[in-house]
């Protein structure tokens, strides 16, 4: 089919899904294969649930209401790039190492201060979710803010064809997924798919400029905004204390001091805080609808989120880890104040040859501070905290079980580690 009647067909429609179990009326099922799934099994009961249309792959299927394309994907992302063309409003496109997703909900809490804001749902930002997002997007959205993450080269640029990001941030580049991008230098080149997307479009870079790296990339380009200097202001804004749970600023604007309270633990925050300012300073909201926006967000995703549990002080930093985030999240939680101080690590996964030293960084890390009771959970710390006075578990299952029994009360918790580790199920212990 080609694209162009694909798109009448969705914009007649209720929107588009990629789970046959969840379709509502009127929607186009697209169906999707995976490793251990294949939709094209599931498009009759698609339509059978009320969707206006299956779009399959499998040219044995047939049907009145069954569209045949040569691959679900890639009609799905020409479906999207086309709806894409169609819209108005800025579109920021985020990527980085570290703090993708907390900035993007930063910047959305700002800019819907300016009006309606489309962003990408959870961390929906890979090849899949980032079709999906730009399919969702309202016609009446002010701005559209897509996450964009990547383990393999040329990733963020396919997602930048599909996405056509007027602006763009790169929050940080370090180590992580370094297993399928092989170096560091690559991890840099796959992240400055942004900023090279960005060229070509004549669009806007909002970068760090407190960052060396980041400022050597975007060196050249004609578009390129500061977080120090956004929209014809100055802006300034740093930890105000790196002993507080809860990430206090002092944020300088135009000369006039500002200081607030934000939801986020961990002074590393900073620089997310520091980008949703500048991007709202860029748009033009107002400086005092910007601070309250990032006062009054409080996290709900397991990223830098402070939660008081009646035994406990936790904090849920568990959906991702690598060894720049773990470093700066321990070195936060060191320097706070409390009595009994309590770290449950998951192993860092996708660290290919930088595994052994990762982790055996970590243990440096704990045994230099010295006073935190430290439990470990997974196969690669067990070796890193070979002569280390930890308590070690292979799984996080494990590591509940013993919480069953040794009920720990009146700590303060940081627990930490990539999301495939799954401490999330130690939290209803703490």
């Amino acid at each position: 089919m080609e694209i162009e009647r694909l798109y009448g067909l969705y914009r007649n429609s209720a929107g588009v899904t990629t789970d046959s179990r969840a379709v509502k009326k009127g929607e186009i099922f697209f169906a999707l294969k995976g490793p251990a799934h294949d939709g094209n099994r599931h498009a009759a009961a698609a339509l059978e649930a009320g969707a206006l249309a299956s779009i399959v792959d499998d040219h044995s299927l047939s049907g009145e209401r069954i569209i045949v394309v040569d691959d679900v994907l890639e009609a799905m992302s020409a479906l999207a790039a086309c709806h894409r063309k169609r819209l108005q409003m800025p579109v920021i496109g985020i990527t980085g190492t570290n703090g993708k997703t907390t900035t993007k909900e930063l910047l959305t809490a700002v800019l819907s201060r300016r009006g309606r804001v489309h962003s990408t749902p959870g961390n929906f930002n890979n090849h899949i979710g980032v079709p999906l997002t730009l399919l969702s997007a309202p016609d009446d959205a002010a701005f559209l803010v897509v996450e964009m993450g990547a383990n393999h080269m040329g990733e963020i640029a396919a997602l930048c064809k599909v996405s056509m990001p007027t602006h763009g941030i790169i929050t940080s580049i370090g180590t992580a997924h370094i297993e399928g991008f092989g170096s560091m230098e690559n991890i840099r080149k796959a992240k400055s798919e942004l900023y090279q997307s960005l060229r070509e479009s004549n669009g806007t870079a909002i970068y760090n400029d407190d960052n060396p790296v980041l400022c050597e990339l975007v060196s050249g380009m004609t578009n390129g905004v500061p977080y120090s200097a956004p929209g014809g202001h100055t802006l300034s804004a740093a930890p105000a204390g790196d002993d507080l749970m809860l990430l206090k600023v002092k944020a300088v604007i135009d000369g006039k001091e500002h200081y607030f309270e934000t939801g986020l633990f961990g002074s590393y925050n900073i620089d997310n805080v520091r980008a949703a300012m500048a991007a709202g300073l860029l748009f033009g909201v107002p400086e005092d609808e910007i601070i309250d926006a990032i006062s009054s967000y409080r996290p709900s995703n397991n990223r830098s989120q402070v939660t008081e549990t009646g035994r406990n002080t936790v904090i849920r930093d568990a959906y991702n880890a690598n060894p720049s985030s773990m470093e700066n999240a321990i070195a936060s939680f060191a320097a706070l104040k409390a009595d009994k101080k309590m770290v449950i690590l998951g192993d860092m996964l996708e660290l290919g040859s930088e595994s052994a030293h990762g982790h055996a960084a970590v243990i440096r890390q704990l045994r230099n501070i010295g006073d935190i009771r430290a439990v470990l959970v997974g196969p690669l710390f067990r070796e890193a905290a070979a002569d280390f006075p930890a308590t070690l578990f292979g799984t996080s299952e494990a590591a509940a079980e013993w919480l069953k029994s040794e009920r720990p009360e009146g700590y303060t918790i940081l627990v930490k580690g990539s999301r495939g580790i799954m401490l999330e199920k130690v939290f209803p212990l703490l």
